[in-house]
């Protein structure tokens, strides 16, 4: 079916609806030759390990996939100096599901450096991040809200607690 998409520009289904990909941009991302690029040294370019990382990804993949693609970029692993923005995107998905309910959360920037720190692996990256904000942000203000700790309207500020998140409404 992708090999269909990438070189015809269109996908037909069973019942032969067209669907036209031809102004479309396709992103794939793969974990391949991962290790070559986690062990890089501070400041070190990735074209150092590009020629181990493709022989993994040629080693992986058919060559009729591989020539169907326009480019193959690998890209540095994320740090933890990267995370603050990531944090205000997650954040930014908690406030707008409070949105009807008109309810504001105010973070402070010690409480964002905190999801931060909790949400990053160096290994994986940013992904632990959803689960820290589910667990440290989400799931608090949703039993503060079952509970009617936090009336409509209301503005919550969070900062940073004792291994968690100090939550108050006021």
């Amino acid at each position: 079916v992708l090999l269909q998409v990438l070189d015809d520009g269109r996908l037909t289904d069973g019942q032969g609806h067209v669907v036209d990909f031809s102004n479309t941009l396709i992103i794939m991302t793969s974990n391949l030759g991962s290790q070559y690029l986690a062990n890089l040294d501070e400041g070190q370019g990735v074209e150092t390990v590009e020629p181990q990382v493709m022989e993994v990804v040629r080693g992986h993949f058919r060559p009729e996939f591989l020539n169907r693609l326009d480019e193959i970029i690998l890209f540095h692993r994320l740090g933890q100096e990267h995370m603050a923005p990531i944090v205000e995107i997650q954040v930014a998905r908690v406030q707008k599901l409070l949105k009807d309910r008109k309810i504001t959360l105010e973070l402070s920037d010690a409480a964002k450096r905190w999801l931060g720190r909790v949400g990053y692996d160096p290994v994986y990256g940013a992904r632990p991040l959803k689960r820290a904000v589910q667990r440290y942000l989400q799931d608090p203000l949703a039993e503060k809200l079952l509970a009617g700790e936090i009336p409509d309207g209301s503005t919550v500020r969070i900062d940073e607690g004792d291994g968690a998140l100090d939550i108050r409404v006021g």
